[in-house]
């Protein structure tokens, strides 16, 4: 073989060699589900989400937001699934 030809394959299997390894490096990762509940500690409309968070850690749950059900903003508590 020719001293060009040589480099040439020697290109391609090393971009060949790139491309699958970067293909092993990526991974996919499956989201999380959350699962919501109405917080039974929660008084009055749900205004703000960080007071609903509040309400919904001392309920056990790591998070809570407001959502708008039926024109009434309540607070749910969130936890993964």
């Amino acid at each position: 073989m020719a001293p060009t030809s040589r480099r040439m394959v020697a290109s391609v299997l090393f971009f060949l060699l790139l491309l699958v390894a970067s293909e092993m490096g990526t991974t996919r990762v499956a989201e999380a589900r959350h699962c919501v509940s109405q917080s039974h500690r929660f008084k009055g409309r749900c205004m703000s989400s960080s007071n609903c968070a509040h309400v919904c850690m001392t309920e056990g749950f790591p998070s809570g937001e407001c959502i708008s059900r039926f024109f009434r903003r309540k607070c749910f508590c969130k936890k993964v699934c």
